[in-house]
Order: C-alpha cells, then sequence, then structure tokens
C-alpha cells in the first residue's frame, strides 16, 4: 500500500510512528497511509526552512518571481494528471478538480507581480535634508494549515504570496487528501526553488499544535471549520504570530421576484450540489422573497435535482462525486434526520444512495428541505454536504436580515434584475463577500478573500495584496545626509527635543 510521507529540505522525509488512512471515496477502501508526524519532525522542517530562508529573501524579487513563472508552467503541463490524483482522494469530479487547480493558479500568477507589489513608499525632503521611505520585509518562517476540500486551491492561495515576498513556507495539508501538495511540492523544486523554502509536513492536531507553538514560525494562515479557526487564532496570537484564520459559512442565495428564475435555479443548484457541497462558498440556503416566488422557485429546484446524475469521480458525465469520508457521510445524514425532526418538510431525500459496483463509496444525493425556520439548528449550522434548505422570507428586509444575523458571514448572493435593490443589499448586508446575479462570489486573485463574524478571525484576508501585507512587515527609514552649511545651526539642545520636520 502506497505510503505517504512528509516533503523536507526539497526531499522526501520518512519519520513517523503514527499513520492515518487515506480513503477512495468512490470505493469506500483505503488506498493509502499517510505519516503523522511530530513537534520533532516539525523542528526539522522549521530548521531547514530558516537555512533556506535568508537566502531566498536576499535574492532579488524579479528572479523569485521567474520561479513562480516556471511553476505555473509546470502545474498546467502536469494538470491531467493532478486532477485525476486531487479526484482520488476527495471525491469531487474531474473538471470540479480542474478549478481546484485553476483557482489557486491564478493565485500564483498574481504573486508574479512581487517587484511591484513589495515596492515601499518614498518621501524627499521631508525635512531639511531629510528623506523618509519604506521597506516590505519578508517575516521569515511562515506556515499554512489547509483543509481536505481544496487541497491545490488554498495551498497555492497561503505560499504563492509568502514565497513571492521571501518567506519560507511550512505547510501542513489535510490528512484526508494529501497527496496533491506532495506533488506540489516537487514542483516547487522543479521550477528552481531552492530546497527547504517550502516544506510539507503531514499531521494532525499534534502537529497544528506545535506549529502554533513554534517560536520561529512568525505566521500562520488557516483554513478550517469556525470551531477550530478560533481556537488556531487564540492559540497563535497568545504566542505572538500573525494569524489569519478562516471558519466556516451558511451562505444564502435571495431570489427577488423580478429574478430570472431559470437562471438563478440553475445557479444555486449547482453552487448548492457541486462539489457534493464542500465548499466554504457553497450556497446551502435559497430564500425567496414572497409566496408566489417561493412556489416558483421550489418547482424550478425540484425538476433541476431530479435531473443531477451523481457518479464516480472519474465520470464525466457526472455533476457531483462522493463525499469524502464515511465520517462525513454520516455526519451529513445526521443533519437531514435532524432537519426532519425539527419540522422541515424533506422534498427530496439524498440518503440511502448506493452505485452499482461502488457501493461501499461514499455518495449522498442532492436533498431539498422547504419551509426550514432560522430557529432551526439544522439552519444554524454548517452542513457541508449536498443539502440545499429554503427560507422563505415575506420582505425584501426579512430576506437581508437572514445572512445579517447569522453567525456566519463568509458569502452571500441576490438574484435580482433591479439594480437599486442590488446595490442596497450589497451596501447594507453583514456579510464578507457578495454576489449579485453571481452565486459563488469568490473574488478574483488580485482582490482578496475573506468572510465576517464566525467566517473569519484576524484582521487581512488571503491573498491579494491583503496576502502581501499578511506575509511582510513594513520598516520606515528617516534618513539625512546634511551639507556642512546646513549643520551649522544645530545645537547639542537639539537631541533632547522630539523631533520636527522644520
Amino acid at each position: 500500500m502506497q505510503q505517504v510521507s512528509h516533503f523536507i529540505g526539497g526531499r522526501i522525509v520518512s519519520q513517523a510512528s503514527r499513520f492515518a488512512d487515506v480513503f477512495d471515496p468512490n470505493t469506500g477502501r483505503v488506498q493509502a497511509r499517510v505519516e503523522l508526524g511530530d513537534a520533532v519532525l516539525l523542528e526539522t522542517a522549521v530548521a531547514s526552512a530558516a537555512r533556506a530562508q535568508k537566502g531566498w529573501a536576499a535574492t532579488n524579487p524579479q528572479r523569485r518571481a521567474r520561479v513562480l513563472f516556471e511553476f505555473v508552467r509546470l502545474v498546467n503541463r502536469d494538470r491531467d494528471a493532478l486532477a485525476a490524483l486531487l479526484s482520488s482522494e476527495h471525491g469531487k469530479v474531474i473538471a470540479d478538480a480542474h478549478g481546484d487547480i485553476q483557482r489557486g493558479l491564478e493565485v500564483v500568477e498574481f504573486a508574479c507581480g512581487v517587484p511591484h507589489l513589495i515596492k515601499g513608499d518614498m518621501t524627499s525632503g521631508a525635512g531639511p535634508g531629510i528623506d523618509v521611505y519604506s521597506l516590505r520585509q519578508p517575516l521569515g518562517v511562515v506556515a499554512g494549515i489547509t483543509p481536505f476540500n481544496f487541497p491545490a486551491m488554498i495551498p497555492l492561495w497561503m505560499c504563492a504570496p509568502a514565497i513571492a515576498c521571501g518567506n519560507a513556507f511550512i505547510l501542513k495539508p489535510s490528512e484526508r487528501t494529501p497527496s496533491v501538495p506532495l506533488r506540489l511540492a516537487e514542483l516547487w523544486l522543479e521550477a528552481g526553488l531552492p530546497e527547504g523554502v517550502f516544506n510539507v509536513v503531514m499531521g494532525d492536531k499534534e502537529m497544528v499544535d506545535a506549529i502554533l507553538d513554534h517560536p520561529q514560525i512568525r505566521a500562520v494562515s488557516f483554513v478550517g471549520s469556525s470551531d477550530i479557526a478560533q481556537y488556531v487564532y487564540g492559540r497563535g496570537a497568545a504566542a505572538g504570530k500573525r494569524m489569519q484564520c478562516m471558519g466556516g459559512a451558511k451562505n444564502h442565495g435571495i431570489v427577488l421576484p423580478d429574478a430570472d428564475l431559470d437562471q438563478a435555479v440553475a445557479d444555486i443548484v449547482g453552487a448548492a450540489f457541486g462539489s457534493a457541497g464542500e465548499r466554504c462558498m457553497a450556497l446551502p440556503v435559497v430564500a425567496p422573497v414572497g409566496e408566489a416566488t417561493a412556489d416558483a422557485v421550489r418547482q424550478k429546484l425540484e425538476a433541476a435535482i431530479d435531473g443531477l446524475r451523481v457518479g464516480v469521480s472519474g465520470d464525466p458525465q457526472a455533476h457531483y462525486g462522493p463525499v469524502v469520508t464515511a465520517a462525513h457521510k454520516a455526519r451529513i445524514e445526521d443533519y437531514i434526520a435532524l432537519g426532519v425532526s425539527e419540522g422541515a418538510e424533506l422534498a427530496r431525500d439524498g440518503r440511502g444512495l448506493s452505485l452499482q459496483g461502488h457501493e461501499g463509496g461514499f455518495f449522498l444525493g442532492p436533498t431539498l428541505f422547504d419551509h426550514v425556520k432560522a430557529s432551526m439548528r439544522s439552519y444554524q449550522d454548517e452542513i457541508f454536504g449536498p443539502v440545499l434548505q429554503m427560507v422563505r422570507a415575506d420582505s425584501f428586509e426579512a430576506a437581508l436580515d437572514l445572512p445579517s444575523r447569522h453567525a456566519y458571514g463568509n458569502g452571500v448572493a441576490i438574484f435580482t434584475r433591479n439594480g437599486a435593490r442590488a446595490r442596497d443589499f450589497a451596501a447594507r448586508v453583514e456579510v464578507g463577500m457578495v454576489g449579485i446575479n453571481v452565486p459563488i462570489p469568490v473574488p478574483v486573485a488580485y482582490h482578496s478573500f475573506g468572510g465576517w463574524k464566525r467566517s473569519g478571525f484576524g484582521d487581512l484576508n488571503q491573498y491579494g495584496e491583503d496576502g502581501v501585507r499578511f506575509y511582510t512587515r513594513v520598516k520606515t527609514v528617516t534618513q539625512r545626509w546634511p551639507a556642512d552649511e546646513a549643520h551649522a545651526g544645530d545645537t547639542a539642545a537639539d537631541g533632547f527635543v522630539i523631533p520636527t520636520m522644520r
């Protein structure tokens, strides 16, 4: 059986006494074992990173950018193989795996502009013979802790700006989907990145805690569930680290009566059930405004759901594949049962789906609830599966209130032809990312990604200019090169007075 190890100092390192199973979600069978590292292994990775970082930081930014350009070329060269590998561990269909890789590469492409992105400011003649300028410098050794659902995209969101800015990076990927991050490490090395600048350590909570406690790791970026994000943020901040922690979500799709319902329903179905709902930017709640709109939306949703094809991840005709593990499948089924017990109407039940020849796979059909209430725990919690809940809103204000009052504040979408209403909604909704007739409003690479409330902990978002800010610190230099005659009037007493630009 294949064994997935660590990548430290430019080579595969096998060092562990504990292991976790990596499943094939299509069959339910164990396809590999991943090593679970500890604090001793992390010490090796940090030492390697620290040695490599100084030379990498001293490399001029244009040369660093050339490595990023080459990395993009290599990933595109191997894109089909990477997508197949990703799909085999996660269960998402091949087309979705390609999207996972592409959205990560777009951030690498943005980071190729690092010579411009890290330029400082300069003021000449701020005072007599005085110039002031700023430098944006790397932090040193930084780390990223990533979830199972985007094993290419999210590691690239984190490591690309960190590496471009001159840091060394330690990645702790999910032990459920470890193989693609390991392959990315090999491609970084092939692209010309010096050994030790990018390292991968496999592990579970023991490794996470070791990262949060290590004094040489200056910053940590995290994506995962909100409870763990809050824990990671608190422990890392208490250790004096710069922290950026993205949590869970319960994104809403608001449908106004004037919306193009056919387009809105097509968008909602894709956003709710794509990747089996295992996205923090999925759209698991639809909130039509008015009973007539709700009835029409439900009718169209049922027809669209009945036309969905659930299949193995390699099936090019499948709309989505299995969920990642048997435990996660059981958790989703528990939430479906909870919704029924809370009084929501189960319009479509995805439980009990089995594919011939893949009876052990972790498959769930699409589930639709109607008449869901905001007081229900199944609405309040993040289910993270192919479950769509309809909450009927009797007015625009009631619909606006739903995502604004929810504990999560990651993303929201509004479907309407009314520009004034859309503008008002975008201005007032208490959510970090808003789509107007866009169901999954993940910002492009030169903006930034981040939610509000329990969807985000920390002051800076992922990638974009915020990513550059997160992985650098500013040093401001005030310098004077006075001519002799300009210095003649100075007295010793001047040194005891706060400097002013006279």
